[in-house]
């Protein structure tokens, strides 16, 4: 079986990202095979405890996709600080003979974007809404060739690794199975110190806000990267809390145009035609965003990577230009309007250099920094007696169950499959147990 029919037959997808089918990604051309081991988000640990315990696995698997796919180039990229996960891939790389490069990186907020990942290690700029294909790269994540590797011995993606932080009693790496409720992951990790809490699911830049009373239904994933249990009074919590007219009234009232939303976004200094600032001017004339989405300035927003360093690190008024460009994309989509893609050349901005964000004062802005520097190094291997398996926690349509409620399934048995002719990722039980219903999930229970 071909590597790619191999990486579709497990289900796997981009682990710690929007989860794009993998066996879609890699099928194309390339020059660079980049390896992205930046884990660029405060806090996460996850992708670190991979390279430094599964060197091996994961440089082997790098191999395997560049011969396979016979691209020249393969490089794994992590932050030059990561001396322990540095030194156990170039040992790996030199035991096996691999034709792989382990390249170091700054410590900065985004570094593991990918399309600043790109920038960095080819020198190469994407075009904006472009993909890295168009300058001869493909991006993945450390976690997702791991899965490759398991895939590689006919091990389908069914458990996720991620980092258990915050407020809870013993910060853990956890591998469980996906479908796992958020509450028996944090019951993992000693529990909630606090009484009343809220959950991010990924990191405290871009991941996802959980409330308390949610913890019970809302479920891992194949893209779930960590679990932050993070104060009901904090940054996370207020922020999630602010409607959209609210934030477009403040902005309208507050913005000063002092420009550094434009000065540190990370695609502006690549080179790309965004500029924050004049967005959040277009918005201060008219909070009526439908009569505005014709405008170039307002279609710009599309290029917004949501990485969030214009809100949390550079806006000294407290402004939220990446929720309002996050809104004015989904209108824009929703209008069928799409920002028109170019093969123009692109350079960076010539103060790009100094203008990256520190990962640690990132952590400081985000409210996070008494968890920044946790040690984080064990591991705990969990199963719950019960997983609600998602059919759609992927880029794609959501996957087609194959099983019927009192179906008997074992671990790694594919549960529901990708529609025809449709982009998507297949899935598969996560334990062994009886199905016991099917919906927008499906539900497995121990016998």
């Amino acid at each position: 079986m071909r590597l790619l029919d191999m990486i579709k037959a497990a289900g796997i997808v981009g682990c710690g990202g929007a989860g794009f089918p993998t066996h879609v990604k890699l099928n194309g051309t390339f020059e660079y095979l980049i390896i992205n081991g930046a884990e660029c988000e405060p806090l996460l640990r996850n992708d670190r405890y991979l390279m430094r315990n599964h060197a091996d696995e994961i440089v082997a698997a790098t191999a395997a996709i560049a011969d396979e796919l016979s691209i020249p180039h393969a490089v794994i990229a992590l932050k030059g600080h990561y001396h322990d996960e540095v030194q156990a891939l170039k040992a790996a790389v030199e035991k096996n003979g691999a034709k792989v490069d382990v390249f170091e990186l700054e410590s900065f907020y985004p570094a593991g974007d990918e399309q600043t990942i790109v920038y960095e290690v080819t020198g190469r700029v994407v075009p904006p809404a472009g993909l890295p294909s168009q300058v001869g790269a493909v991006v993945n994540n450390a976690a997702t060739v791991y899965a490759i590797y398991q895939a590689m011995s006919g091990i389908p993606l069914t458990r996720k690794y991620m980092t258990v932080t915050g407020e809870v009693g013993r910060p853990v790496i956890l591998n469980v199975p996906v479908g796992t409720p958020l509450s028996y992951c944090i019951e993992q990790a000693g529990g909630s110190k606090l009484d009343d809490y809220v959950v991010v699911t990924g990191g405290p830049m871009m991941g996802k806000l959980v409330k308390k009373q949610d913890v019970n239904t809302a479920v891992v994933t194949k893209t779930t990267s960590g679990i932050l249990v993070l104060p009901s009074d904090g940054y996370h919590a207020s922020s999630a809390a602010m409607d959209t007219r609210r934030m477009l009234i403040q902005a309208r009232a507050a913005c000063i145009q002092c420009s550094y939303c434009t000065q540190m976004c990370p695609r502006h200094m690549l080179g790309h035609p965004i500029e924050p600032h004049r967005i959040m001017r277009k918005m201060a004339v008219s909070i009526d965003t439908g009569s505005m989405l014709d405008d170039s300035i307002i279609r710009s927003a599309q290029l917004c990577c949501e990485c969030g360093i214009c809100e949390t690190y550079a806006c000294p008024m407290g402004l939220k230009p990446r929720k309002i460009n996050a809104m004015l994309k989904r209108e824009l989509g929703a209008a069928g309007i799409r920002y028109q893609r170019t093969d123009e050349q692109y350079s960076p901005n010539p103060m790009r250099d100094y203008r990256k964000a520190p990962t640690e004062k990132v952590a400081y802005r985000a409210g996070v920094h008494k968890y920044y520097n946790y040690e984080i190094s064990d591991l705990i291997t969990a199963e719950p007696d019960r997983v609600d398996v998602p059919l759609s926690m992927h880029i794609g349509a959501p996957a087609q169950a194959v099983v019927a409620v009192g179906d008997r399934v074992q671990v790694g048995d594919v549960i529901a499959l990708i529609p025809q002719d449709k982009l998507g990722a297949c899935i598969h039980a996560s334990i062994s147990g009886r199905v016991t219903a099917i919906g927008d999930r499906v539900t497995i229970v121990k016998e």
